[in-house]
């Protein structure tokens, strides 16, 4: 039996339907939940969630098959009894509002809703393979079994300190894998920890047993991947409880994406995987559990498939689903808005196969009158592409005079509807509200992310040439955590360029360190990746220190020559006296001076003395003077 692949909430949730494979449900960017046929190849059903844009779909997991009554039938005869169809029906979505969307193919239509349970969102669903029973793992630690036929939840239990990021149930429906980091199994009649192992250093996004056998025969293996892994890890249940480490690891060039294989019922029968990375390749594993094995196993065979152009490009493979017969295999490829679907026979003889495929010719694929009621406006020349979400659509917008008259009735692309708008002119004026700053960097924020995503130049230049800091830190910290290491690289490849692009590449470069430093410090080949931005940081800074002491040398000897200069240019103070005040003095002032003053024999008086007469006769005036005003007073001392 091929179990059916669930996803990572860190990834567009695309899964098979189980044993047919006739079905392929995949969420895409616009939260639609849409079914294609895999045998006609033709979109089957469409359903969009009310809350599609604030409630977007995480997960995707399909119920087990079952009888589907599809309205009134006749009596069938006792020849036919037998020849009952199953089929696969309902399709659990687990959603980041913490609901569960129970939908039905049969219907086309919702069938119920789970809510009230998780107080964060919800990051993988599993069904019971037996009873009307889902499980559900969230972000609030917590899993909860529902129940189908009630619509309510049967018991809640707290799994892990950190979130709960992946499930998967035995199929005799007797155990329960969970894991956030560490991977916990439960025994679902008691709700106990049944056995516990190491796990992985980043937060696993992919639970699947291996085989079939009842734990207490040192049989029953199970195998886990996890975000920024390149390893698939096996871990064999041992009836002595020394199971804590990983037996098998299988090698990968990337993280896993996707999963399916076909498990083992015996230990003569071989488990055969099929692992679709992120990077768009296809590894096919075959492998017989038997105990542990030191070395890492390399795949059987690779898959990558590319167009046929002249320098041919890679497509990137979405999902793959292996079926009874060996060599077959159903594969998913291009995008996820408008996948391509086809059965193919790979030679797993060879270690690399390579796959090409007219992708434009593909992608013209029929669609379903009946399923989507959606009209698509037709844009012409005339009309004016606003931006979207601005009050008022203040934005200015550029003219689209260039574009040709036949293709007036034609639909724009999404590239050229961003050529129309000139985010270049947004600026926030004292005159426009406050919720503008933030739209903007919204924008911005998701411009970067499609730039990214699409390595467009053109959009990816218009960003980077902002020099608001708050704009910078604001749409940094808006990146989802995926588009920070391809941010990274990109401001790497942009600071080997001129050192006027590296004053702005600096900028941003400072914004990511300051918001996403816990986020790089978790991925376990950052040094790898990082390596070239170290490296021209050290190059760049290494003359640096023997700069700055050139620089102080330079700035002490030019401000004692400064200092020179200017004592130099100091002339000699003139003591000259500016002005000169007389004051005219009468004789009776004198005497009464010379009265108040009688024994005071002043320098200064001396020195205007020796000024006037150095001439001995002026001393004999002066005693005469003194033997005069001496008689005087004798002459009132007799009165």
């Amino acid at each position: 039996m091929a179990a059916d692949a669930g996803s990572s909430p860190l990834q567009l949730p695309c899964v098979f339907s189980p044993k047919s494979r006739q079905y392929l449900a995949l969420c895409a960017q616009d939260g639609r939940l849409r079914i294609w046929n895999t045998d006609s190849r033709t979109l089957h059903q469409e359903y969009v969630p009310s809350a599609h844009l604030s409630a977007t779909c995480t997960c995707i997991t399909w119920g087990p098959c079952r009888i589907v009554k599809e309205g009134p039938q006749r009596k069938k005869r006792k020849s036919e009894v037998g020849q009952v169809e199953e089929k696969a029906d309902l399709l659990a979505m687990g959603t980041a509002a913490g609901t569960v969307l129970i939908y039905s193919t049969a219907k086309g239509a919702l069938h119920c809703t789970l809510d009230g349970g998780h107080s964060g969102g919800v990051n993988c669903v599993q069904w019971h393979p037996e009873d009307s029973l889902l499980y559900s793992g969230s972000d609030d630690t917590n899993i909860i079994e529902w129940d189908l036929q009630t619509g309510k939840a049967r018991s809640k239990w707290k799994a892990d300190r950190a979130a709960v990021t992946s499930l998967c149930v035995s199929h005799d429906g007797k155990l329960l894998l969970s894991a956030g980091q560490i991977i916990k199994m439960w025994d679902l009649d008691t709700k106990e920890v049944y056995r516990k192992f190491t796990g992985h250093s980043t937060a696993v996004t992919t639970l699947r047993f291996a085989t079939t056998r009842p734990p207490d025969s040192n049989g029953l293996y199970f195998l886990s991947g996890a975000a920024h892994d390149r390893l698939l890890s096996v871990w064999q249940v041992r009836e002595d409880g020394k199971d804590k480490n990983s037996v098998v690891s299988f090698t990968l060039t990337d993280e896993p994406q996707h999963i399916d294989l076909v498990t083992s019922n015996s230990k003569e029968e071989a488990v055969r995987l099929a692992v679709v990375c992120k990077d768009g390749q296809l590894h096919l594993f075959e492998h017989f559990l038997n105990g542990p094995c030191k070395k890492p196993l390399s795949p059987s065979c690779t898959v990558q498939m590319s167009d046929t152009k002249d320098s041919p490009m890679p497509i990137p493979l979405l999902a793959a689903a292996l079926r009874a017969d060996t060599r077959t295999v159903v594969l998913a490829y291009g995008n996820h808005l408008q996948p391509v679907m086809e059965r193919a026979e790979i030679n797993t003889a060879e270690r690399h196969v390579c796959l090409t495929r007219d992708v434009q010719t593909s992608l013209s694929l029929s669609m379903e009158t009946t399923v989507s009621k959606v009209k698509t406006p037709i844009v012409n020349a005339k009309s004016r592409v606003l931006v979207p979400g601005l009050p008022g659509h203040q934005a200015p917008v550029k003219g689209s005079e260039k574009r040709k008259k036949d293709t007036d009735t034609k639909e724009m692309s999404i590239a050229e509807r961003l050529g129309e708008i000139d985010l270049s002119t947004v600026s926030t004026e004292k005159g426009a509200p406050k919720g503008t700053a933030s739209l903007q960097t919204d924008n911005f924020a998701v411009l970067l992310v499609q730039g990214l995503e699409s390595n467009d130049a053109s959009i990816l230049n218009k960003v980077f040439q902002t020099r608001k800091e708050m704009v910078i830190k604001k749409t940094v910290a808006r990146l989802p955590l995926p588009a920070v290491l391809p941010l990274v690289e990109e401001i790497t490849k942009r600071l080997q360029g001129h050192p006027f692009t590296a004053v702005l590449m600096v900028r941003w470069l400072k914004a990511v360190l300051m918001h996403h430093t816990s986020y790089l410090a978790s991925l376990p080949d950052l040094v790898t990746q990082l390596g070239v931005l170290y490296h021209m940081i050290e190059s760049r800074v290494k003359m640096f220190h023997k700069l700055t002491k050139l620089h102080g040398k330079l700035y002490l000897l030019m401000t004692q020559v400064a200092t020179s200069d200017s004592s130099n240019t100091i002339t000699d103070v003139d003591r000259t006296a500016k002005l000169v005040y007389e004051e005219e003095s009468s004789d009776e002032d004198e005497a009464s001076g010379d009265e108040g003053l009688p024994d005071d024999d002043s320098d200064n008086w001396e020195e205007e003395a020796d000024e006037e007469d150095e001439d001995p006769d002026s001393r004999q005036e002066s005693k005469a003077n003194g033997e005069e005003d001496m008689e005087h007073e004798n002459e009132s001392e007799e009165e």
